[in-house]
C-alpha cells in the first residue's frame, strides 16, 4: 500500500508539489511539465499530467492547460510579493525582431537568464505569473509605441484573438517574430504596426503562438 501524507497526498505528488513551489520561489515561473518530468526522474509527461490532476483536484494546484506553465499555488504568488517590495523581475528570455523573423531565434535557459526588473507600479507579483520578457530589435512596431531596444513583457499562452500582440513562431523557418495576430479562414496574418512594411502570410499549421504581449518597457536610450 502506497504511503500518503495527513494531506492524502503520495510521495510523488508530495515531491512534484515542493518542486513546483521551490520553482516558483527561486525563478518566478512556473514549471514546464517537461521540466518536472526531467528533473524529477520521472517516466513520463503522462506520469506527470497524472498526478498534476490529482493535485489540482485536492486543491494544491490551478492549471490552465490552454497557457504554457500554467500551474499556479494558491497563495504563493502573495507570498512572493511580500518578499520582493519594490519592484518585481521577470526572466529576459532573449531577443524578437519586429521587423522580419529572425532566421535563427535565441533560445536562453530559464535557470541561467538575465532577469528584468519591472516596476511595482506597471504589474504585480501574481499578473507576472507566466510572464516573460524578450528584448525587440527592429521598427515594425514603431505605431504600436514599440521601438528598437524596447523590452516586451509576454505571458505564456498557445492561443490568440484577432487583434493581439504576440510572439509568433513560424515553424518551417524556425524564426520568431513580434506582430498583430489575425486568423483569416485559411491564412494566419502576421501584422506590423509601421504602414511602410507588408503583414506576413502563413498557413495556420506553420504559426505557433509563443506568448501574447502583456507590457511593455521602453528603452531610455
Amino acid at each position: 500500500m502506497a504511503v500518503r501524507s495527513a494531506g492524502g497526498l503520495s510521495a510523488r505528488q508530495e515531491k512534484i508539489f515542493n518542486y513546483i513551489c521551490d520553482f516558483w520561489r527561486k525563478k518566478h515561473i512556473s514549471p514546464a511539465i517537461r521540466e518536472i518530468q526531467n528533473d524529477l526522474e520521472i517516466s513520463s509527461t503522462s506520469v506527470v499530467a497524472y498526478n498534476l490532476k490529482i493535485l489540482e483536484e485536492k486543491g494544491k494546484i490551478h492549471r490552465d492547460d490552454k497557457i504554457s506553465r500554467g500551474i499556479t499555488v494558491p497563495g504563493l504568488m502573495v507570498e512572493t510579493a511580500s518578499i520582493t517590495a519594490a519592484s518585481f523581475t521577470v526572466p529576459l528570455l532573449g531577443v524578437i525582431t519586429a521587423g522580419s523573423p529572425l532566421p535563427d531565434p535565441e533560445d536562453v535557459n530559464v535557470a541561467e537568464a538575465e532577469r528584468i526588473e519591472v516596476p511595482i507600479e506597471l504589474a504585480s507579483a501574481e499578473k507576472l505569473n507566466e510572464v516573460y520578457a524578450l528584448r525587440v530589435r527592429g521598427h515594425s512596431m514603431i505605431d504600436a509605441l514599440i521601438d528598437d531596444g524596447d523590452v516586451v513583457l509576454l505571458r505564456y499562452q498557445l492561443t490568440a484573438d484577432n487583434g493581439q500582440m504576440v510572439a509568433a513562431r513560424l515553424l518551417d523557418e524556425n524564426a520568431v517574430t513580434l506582430k498583430k495576430f489575425y486568423l483569416e479562414h485559411d491564412r494566419v496574418r502576421l501584422q506590423p504596426a509601421n504602414v511602410t512594411m507588408e503583414p506576413i502570410y502563413a498557413n495556420p499549421a506553420n504559426v505557433k503562438i509563443e506568448g501574447r504581449v502583456v507590457g511593455v518597457i521602453r528603452s531610455l536610450v
